[in-house]
């Protein structure tokens, strides 16, 4: 991991929950988050080993966290995975929306939209009531999905591009609700980031579209680094436009 961009201590009292940080930019988020004193949970969807090896390693480290498992796409999931946060800490000061799919194999033809879109909002919503006033939401996206509508991507990639554009498009509707109740909403939206799941399948299904991508980027940012990014998202000021546009976005457009 890279430095954390967390003062030590800065988040001491505040409770944070990541959802799919089992691995990656989410695991690496909530890492961050543990260190500088946050009380986190590790959310997955069905690697519970792997989550709970993030969470016996924070706590070794002298950190705080559990595991939840929950499919983000099954209501009563959510509503469980909810009550046993609110019964663990009693309410969230920090959630970051950072799962998302859509190019995994075997996976129903709409499942891009139920976990993007769909599931996003359903999750806000059943978190409102323990999110307190100052509190954080962040939804964590890519530049190929937040550009979208103005400039194209990977015909491999398009699928999960829209979905999340549609999903980041619904909780937005959604601020007026979270300014309402002194809650802050950022949207962090990221070029391809070397060494997730995703550039790993886009890689697969075109070969040389990362290494395309970073010529033209002239950088590509790492998991750690990327995180570090959301990290500071959850506690900098909201930007005026709830968008925090990390590294290169030349050759992108909104129309």
């Amino acid at each position: 991991m890279t430095d954390n961009p967390l003062a030590p201590g800065s988040l001491d009292g505040l409770r944070a929950l990541v959802t799919g940080s089992s691995r990656g930019i989410g695991a690496d988020t909530a890492t961050y988050f543990a260190e500088a004193g946050a009380s986190v949970v590790i959310n997955y969807r069905n690697k519970e080993a792997r989550a709970q090896k993030l969470v016996d390693k924070i706590v070794a480290d002298g950190g705080s966290a559990f595991a939840v498992g929950a499919d983000l796409t099954d209501p009563e999931s959510v509503a469980a995975m909810f009550q046993t946060v609110q019964d663990r800490l009693g309410g969230l000061d920090i959630l970051v929306l950072n799962a998302s799919g859509g190019m995994e194999s075997g996976m129903e033809p709409d499942y891009a939209t139920k976990l993007n879109r769909d599931a996003q909002v359903q999750l806000l919503n059943a978190a409102l009531p323990l999110l307190q006033p100052g509190s954080r939401v962040v939804f964590v996206t890519s530049h190929q999905a937040h550009f979208i509508h103005g400039t194209p991507t990977m015909p491999e990639y398009l699928p999960v591009a829209l979905s999340k554009r549609a999903g980041e498009d619904a909780l937005r509707e959604l601020i007026p609700t979270m300014e309402q109740a002194s809650i802050g909403f950022t949207v962090v939206s990221g070029d391809m980031i070397e060494g997730t799941i995703t550039a790993t399948l886009l890689e697969r299904a075109n070969p040389g579209a990362i290494s395309s991508r970073r010529e033209s980027a002239g950088k590509l940012y790492n998991v750690a680094e990327f995180a570090a990014e959301v990290a500071r998202a959850a506690v900098d000021p909201v930007p005026a436009d709830n968008t925090r546009l990390v590294g290169d976005i030349s050759g992108f457009s909104l129309s």
